[in-house]
């Protein structure tokens, strides 16, 4: 991948999280609240899922980079069919909050699963299929703007 599609993807994840953070602040009724407020110290962790096609790249990524962090636990999943483990209902119920990586994953997950969702922050995050494992501008990726998504230091 390009250095310029990286900078690209980077830059639609800041312009997506100074949209939200500006929503939040005018956001009469609150229903745009913070994904939740952990108490340091508490050994409160959030759950968070990632989502993608067939959970053997970005996903699994995800879930690896953000699995040993203090206040977080990460499961991951893909929403096609032949995915390694498919999106169930279970994964969502236990989901604090659910971060997919197209509007496309948002799309299938609002269609199959739009009821057990429905209280659920669920943020898309703007990372096309164009990494591998563990690539290491996915990781990047992964890092600082789902950390400040999340309301994490990383």
């Amino acid at each position: 991948m390009t250095a310029s599609r990286s900078a690209r993807c980077g830059g639609f994840l800041r312009a997506a999280w100074r949209l939200a953070q500006s929503l939040r602040e005018h956001d009469p009724i609150g229903r745009m609240s913070p994904v939740r407020d952990l108490v340091p110290g508490s050994g409160e962790r959030l759950n968070v899922l990632f989502v993608c096609s067939r959970n053997q790249w970005r996903s699994p990524t995800a879930e690896q980079v953000w699995r040993r962090h203090p206040h977080v636990q990460a499961r991951s999943a893909g929403t096609s069919a032949s995915a390694r483990r498919v999106v169930s209902v279970a994964d969502i119920a236990w989901a604090d909050v659910v971060l997919v990586m197209e509007d496309k994953h948002k799309s299938r997950l609002l269609a199959e699963h739009g009821q057990a969702l429905r209280h659920k922050p669920l943020h898309v995050l703007d990372i096309p299929d164009d990494y591998r494992y563990m690539d290491p501008e996915l990781v990047d990726l992964l890092g600082d703007p789902v950390a400040h998504l999340l309301g994490l230091a990383r």
